[in-house]
C-alpha cells in the first residue's frame, strides 16, 4: 500500500475546513495515547468547528487515502481512540445540546458534548441520560456511542445503544445519512434508491438474509455483550435499527455527527445499601438474588481497591463501608429519601443466607453516599497502582459474563491470576456481570509482552466458557479485537468484516480495530518511556527516584479535563479547553519528550515549554488526579533543565527572586512603594521584570513582621513553645497576619518563638525551576529551625503555599533526614490549634463568611481543620467551590498570563465575592488569593487568624 500524499492532503484539508488543522510535533504528540496501553502517532489532528468540517475532512481523507480516527474525551482504555492518519477531536467545539423534549423524553446532541453537560441540561426537566460511565465528567456522548458505554446504572436504564434513537452519520466518502429504526416498507424503499445510501441499505439487507441464523444464535444475548458488531440490531424483530447497530462500532465504520438520544426520569432521592462480603466471588454469588429487587445499580468493590484508595487519601479514611473484603453498592430510588431508604431496607430484609453478606449499612445522607461513590468512580485511576506502589495495566479491562455466572467467573479468574502470577485491583458493574480489573503486567521485562499475550489468550477462553463478552462497555479496540475469533463463530467474524466493508470499503476508518485487527501486543506504549539522561533534582520518592515513572503515572483517564465543584485541577484547561493545557496533555508531552520520537530535542523542547507555560503550579492534580500526578513538580524539573546555563525569562529573576527583593525593600519600604505606585516608574519596572502591565505591584509593609515581633514585650515564660515560620509574604507584605496569629496562639497558652535567622521555603525558586538556588535557600533555612524539629516543637506556617512547600518540596528536593523531620513538624495554623490546643475555645465570631481555599492547601495540607475551627468559633462559613483563584503565586503576575489568570478567577471566585453582602467576611489564607480578590473586586480578604484575633477581648 502506497503512503498517502500528506502535503497535498494537508493543503486540501486547510482549504476546506474552518477548524484547526495541525501537523506539528507537539499536537501530534498530544494524541499519541489515550487511557490504554497503546501508542500510535497520528499524521495530523483536526479540531473541527462544525459537522461540515468533519464531512469535508472525511472527503479529503477518502481522496488521499488517509485513515481516520474519531476521538471524544480520549478516555478509552482499549486503544480505540488513537492511530495514524487523521485524528478528529470533536470535544472542543461540537458540544451543543439542543431540542430537549420533555414529552418525548429525547434530546439532540453533537458528538463532543460531555455527558455531565447533557445530564445538567436534561436535569432542568427532571430527566437524565441513563448510561453513566465513571468518566461522566469528561467523556463525550460521541465516545459513548463509539464504545456503547454503559456505566453504573445500566441495570435500570441499559447501555448507550438502548438509549440511542437515531444517528446523523457521515460515511468515509463524506456521504451524510440519518439512521434509526427501519420498518419493512422503509427498508424496501431505501434499498431501491439509486445512490450510495440505497447501496448501503441493500447490502445490509443482503448481509442479514445470508447470516440470519448465525446472527440469531452466535451472539450472546445478555445486556453487556459489547464485543464485535451488534448485528442482532438488524434483525427484523429488533426493527432493523441501524443507529443501534452502529453504536459500539468504535469509529470503524462511520463518523457520528449528531444523535437523538432517549432520556429517563431521574429519581428525586436515592439511598445506598452497602453489603460487605468475605471476597469478590461471594459478592458475585449474591447478585442474582439482589437483582430481583429491581435496584438502580449493583456495583462491586474489592479490598485491594479500597486499600489503594486509603493509601492515597490518608486524610479521608472514613469510607462509609461496612466490614468485609468485598462490597456491593446497591442503589434504590424514590420520590423522597424515606421511600428510597424503605426500598433499600426492604431489599436487605428479604436477602437470605450468604446473599446478605457479613455486614451491612444503609446510607441516606448524600455526602456519605458521595464518599463511597468517589472510590468507585475513581477506580480506573486508583487501580493503576497497587497498594505497594507497583503499576497495574488494562488489557482485560472490562470483560462481562451473564450475572448468574459472575461468582463462578470470579473464582475462575482468581485461579487464572494465580496460575500466571498476576495481581490486580478489581471492581465493576457486578449487577451486569462486568468486571473491571487492572493487572501487574511487567511488559518492560524480558518475556513480559509474551506473558501478557498468553494471559489474554487464556482469559479469552475463560470468558468464552462462561458465555461472556471480551468487552462489557469499553469496546474491543486494540486490546481485544484480535481475540474476537476465539469467542465468536467463524461465520459471524466474517459477517463483521462484511458489515464494515459496506460502510467503509477502503478500510480507512480506525483500521486495526474489530475487523482485520492489529495484534494485541503491537504498539504497546509501556516500553517507549526511557529514563532521562540527566540526573533529576527532585527525588521522586514514590516513583523509585525516576522522573520517567513519575510522568508515567498519567494513564490518560482524563479527570483533569472536567470542571466539577471542588475540583482544582486543571485551571488553565478549564479556561482554554485545549488538550495541551490539561494535566494529561502535559504529561503526555513530557512522556513523548522522554521517548525522543515525535519530540526530539529533550529538555530543550519548546513544544513542552509552551504547554507548561500555562500550568499554574497549583498542585491540584497532586490530590485531584486519581494517580496523584504532580505537574507542578514536573514543571519545575523541566524548567530546571530547560534553562540550565541559559538566560531565563525576566519574571524568573523578578518574581523568582522575590524573597531577596522583599528583604532589600524592607530597608526603605516607603521609597520602594513610591516607585511602585508611580505610573511611569511602575511601567518601567513591570516591563523590565516581565510582569503583566495590568497588575498592580503589591505594597511592602512599613515594618516587617519579624522586626515588629522583636520589638514587642515578651510573654511570660513557662508556656508550651511553638515556632512560627515567618514566610516572605507574611513577613514583608502582610505582617498583620503574623501578629494576629501570635495573638491567637498566645491566647491559647503558647509561647511563640521565631527562627534564629531569616528563613524561606524556596517556593518562588521552585516554581520557576531554579532548583539549585532553591536547595541552597532550603538548607540554610532548615538550619534555623532544626533545633525545634529535633525537640518536637511544632512549626506553624501561615502561608499555605509555603507550608505545603515545607511538607513536600523541601523533603523531595533535599531528601535528607533533617528535611523530613522538619516536614513532619510543620502544621497549618488551624491544624496546630486542633491538635495542640484541644482544650482551648476560640472567641465567638457572629459572622457569615465565604472562604477561598488556596490550591496548595487543597492539595497538600487540607482545609478540614480550618472549617472545624470556624464552626467552633461560630462562623457560618460557605466554602467556595471555586478551584484556583488564578493568581497562583508568580503565575498571574507574569506577562502573558493575565487573561488566563483573570478567567480562572471569574469562573466562580470573583463573582461570588462581588455578590457577597458587605458584612459577609471574605476569608483566604493565601496571599495570592487575597491579592487576586482585592485587585479584581476591591474587597479585602482576611486570614482566619485575623478573624479570630479581632474577636479576642482587648487586654
Amino acid at each position: 500500500m502506497t503512503s498517502p500524499d500528506l502535503t497535498g492532503f494537508a493543503s486540501a484539508l486547510r482549504r476546506d475546513v474552518a477548524g484547526t488543522v495541525a501537523l506539528d510535533a507537539a499536537t501530534r504528540a498530544l494524541y499519541t495515547t489515550d487511557a490504554s496501553n497503546y501508542r500510535a502517532v497520528p499524521d495530523a489532528v483536526l479540531v473541527p468547528r462544525s459537522t461540515d468540517d468533519v464531512v469535508a475532512a472525511l472527503a479529503s481523507c477518502h481522496e488521499f487515502g488517509v485513515p481516520v480516527v474519531n476521538r471524544g474525551g480520549g478516555t478509552s482504555v482499549a486503544g480505540n481512540a488513537l492511530g495514524g492518519g487523521l485524528l478528529i477531536d470533536t470535544s472542543r467545539h461540537l458540544t451543543a445540546v439542543s431540542d430537549i423534549d420533555p414529552e418525548s423524553k429525547t434530546a439532540r446532541v453533537e458528538p463532543g458534548v460531555v455527558l455531565d453537560d447533557l445530564r445538567a441540561a436534561a436535569g432542568r426537566d427532571g430527566l437524565t441520560f441513563g448510561p453513566d460511565p465513571s468518566t461522566h465528567g469528561r467523556c463525550t456522548v460521541g465516545g459513548m456511542i463509539g464504545n456503547n458505554a454503559c456505566g453504573s446504572h445500566s441495570v435500570a436504564w441499559g447501555t448507550t445503544a438502548d438509549n440511542v434513537e437515531s444517528l446523523d452519520i457521515a460515511l468515509p466518502d463524506g456521504t451524510r445519512m440519518t439512521v434509526g429504526a427501519t420498518s419493512r416498507e422503509q427498508l424496501r424503499d431505501r434499498a431501491a434508491a439509486p445512490n450510495r445510501q440505497g447501496q448501503v441499505y441493500a447490502r445490509l439487507q443482503h448481509l442479514v438474509d445470508r447470516h440470519l441464523a448465525t446472527i440469531r444464535t452466535g451472539l450472546p444475548t445478555f445486556s453487556r455483550r459489547v464485543s464485535g458488531y451488534a448485528l442482532d440490531q438488524l434483525l427484523p424483530e429488533k426493527g432493523f435499527h441501524l443507529a443501534r447497530a452502529l453504536t459500539g462500532t468504535e469509529g470503524s465504520c462511520v463518523s457520528v455527527l449528531g444523535a437523538t438520544v432517549r432520556l429517563v426520569e431521574s429519581p428525586k432521592a436515592r439511598a445506598l445499601l452497602v453489603l460487605g462480603y468475605p471476597d469478590a466471588p461471594a459478592a458475585g454469588d449474591a447478585v442474582p438474588e439482589i437483582l430481583r429487587h429491581r435496584p438502580l445499580t449493583v456495583e462491586g468493590l474489592d479490598r485491594e481497591l479500597v486499600d489503594t484508595w486509603r493509601s492515597r487519601r490518608p486524610s479521608r479514611l472514613r469510607t462509609g463501608l461496612p466490614n468485609g473484603r468485598a462490597w456491593l453498592l446497591v442503589e434504590f430510588g424514590g420520590d423522597d429519601l424515606a421511600e428510597a431508604e424503605s426500598r433499600a431496607c426492604a431489599a436487605l430484609a428479604s436477602l437470605s443466607g450468604a446473599a446478605r453478606g457479613e455486614d451491612t449499612r444503609v446510607l441516606g445522607d448524600v455526602a456519605k453516599q458521595r464518599a463511597v461513590w468517589r472510590i468507585r468512580e475513581e477506580g480506573a485511576g486508583i487501580a493503576t497502582r497497587l497498594p505497594d506502589g507497583s503499576e497495574a495495566w488494562p488489557g482485560l479491562e472490562d470483560a462481562a459474563v451473564p450475572p448468574d455466572k459472575l461468582g463462578s467467573y470470579l473464582r475462575g479468574f482468581d485461579k487464572l491470576k494465580a496460575a500466571h502470577g498476576r495481581r490486580g485491583v478489581a471492581y465493576g458493574h457486578f449487577g451486569e456481570g462486568c468486571l473491571h480489573v487492572r493487572l501487574d503486567f511487567d511488559m518492560a521485562r524480558d518475556n513480559g509482552i509474551a506473558d501478557f499475550r498468553t494471559f489474554m489468550e487464556d482469559a479469552a477462553e475463560l470468558i468464552h466458557q462462561h458465555g461472556g463478552s471480551l468487552s462489557g462497555e469499553h469496546g474491543d479496540g486494540r486490546a481485544r479485537s484480535e481475540l474476537l475469533a476465539r469467542t465468536f463463530p467463524d461465520e459471524l467474524v466474517r459477517a463483521f468484516g462484511e458489515f464494515k466493508a459496506i460502510w467503509d470499503p477502503a478500510a480507512l476508518m480506525n483500521p486495526g480495530v474489530i475487523v482485520e485487527p492489529a495484534p494485541l501486543d503491537a504498539d504497546l506504549r509501556v516500553p517507549s518511556l526511557s529514563p532521562p539522561t540527566e540526573t533529576t533534582a527532585f527525588s521522586y520518592p514514590e516513583d523509585g527516584g525516576s522522573f520517567s515513572q513519575a510522568v508515567g503515572r498519567c494513564v490518560g483517564v482524563g479527570k483533569c479535563r472536567q470542571s466539577t465543584p471542588g475540583n482544582v485541577m486543571c485551571p488553565s484547561f478549564q479556561v482554554t479547553a485545549e488538550e495541551r493545557h490539561s494535566t494529561r496533555g502535559r504529561a503526555h508531552l513530557l512522556g513523548e519528550m522522554l521517548a525522543e520520537d515525535v519530540i526530539t530535542d529533550g529538555w530543550r523542547s519548546e513544544e513542552v515549554r509552551e504547554a507548561l507555560d500555562l500550568c499554574l503550579s497549583c498542585k491540584g492534580c497532586r490530590t485531584d488526579c486519581p494517580v496523584n500526578v504532580d505537574m507542578a513538580t514536573y514543571k519545575s524539573e523541566f524548567l530546571h533543565h530547560h534553562y540550565a546555563k541559559r538566560l531565563r525569562p525576566a519574571s524568573h529573576y523578578s518574581m523568582g527572586w522575590l524573597p531577596l527583593w522583599a528583604r532589600l525593600a524592607s530597608v526603605a519600604p516607603r521609597v520602594v512603594n513610591a516607585v511602585g505606585r508611580h505610573r511611569a516608574t511602575s511601567t518601567v519596572l513591570k516591563r523590565l521584570g516581565g510582569i503583566a502591565p495590568e497588575r498592580t505591584v503589591p505594597i511592602f509593609a512599613a515594618e516587617s513582621f519579624t522586626r515588629g515581633f522583636g520589638a514587642r514585650s515578651r510573654p511570660s515564660r513557662g508556656r508550651s513553645p511553638v515556632a512560627l515560620w515567618p514566610d516572605t509574604f507574611t513577613n514583608y507584605l502582610a505582617p498583620e497576619v503574623g501578629h494576629a496569629a501570635v495573638k491567637v496562639m498566645e491566647d491559647a497558652g503558647f509561647n511563640v518563638l521565631l527562627p534564629d535567622g531569616p528563613v524561606c521555603c524556596g517556593l518562588t525558586w521552585v516554581s520557576t525551576g531554579q532548583l539549585d538556588v532553591a536547595k541552597r535557600v532550603m538548607r540554610r533555612s532548615l538550619s534555623s529551625v532544626e533545633y525545634y524539629a529535633s525537640r518536637g516543637v511544632p512549626i506553624v506556617g501561615l502561608e499555605p503555599s509555603c507550608t505545603a512547600a515545607l511538607r513536600t518540596d523541601v523533603p523531595e528536593l533535599l531528601a535528607t533526614e533533617s528535611a523530613h523531620a522538619t516536614a513532619g513538624s510543620v502544621f497549618t495554623f488551624a491544624e496546630f490549634l486542633e491538635r495542640h490546643a484541644p482544650g482551648w475555645t476560640p472567641p465567638h465570631v457572629h459572622k457569615e463568611s465565604i472562604s477561598q481555599v488556596h490550591c496548595h492547601q487543597h492539595a497538600v495540607t487540607g482545609y478540614e481543620p480550618d472549617e472545624k475551627l470556624l464552626r467552633t468559633a461560630g462562623v457560618d462559613n460557605t466554602r467556595l467551590d471555586s478551584g484556583c483563584c488564578g493568581l497562583a503565586g508568580n503565575f498571574g503576575f507574569e506577562r502573558g498570563h493575565y487573561e488566563v489568570s483573570q478567567a480562572c478567577g471569574e469562573q466562580a471566585l470573583l463573582p461570588a465575592v462581588r455578590e457577597a453582602d458587605a458584612d459577609t467576611l471574605v476569608l483566604a489564607d493565601g496571599f495570592s488569593c487575597r491579592t487576586q480578590i482585592e485587585q479584581a473586586t476591591g474587597r479585602r480578604a482576611a486570614h482566619v487568624a485575623e478573624i479570630l484575633a479581632d474577636a479576642l477581648p482587648r487586654k
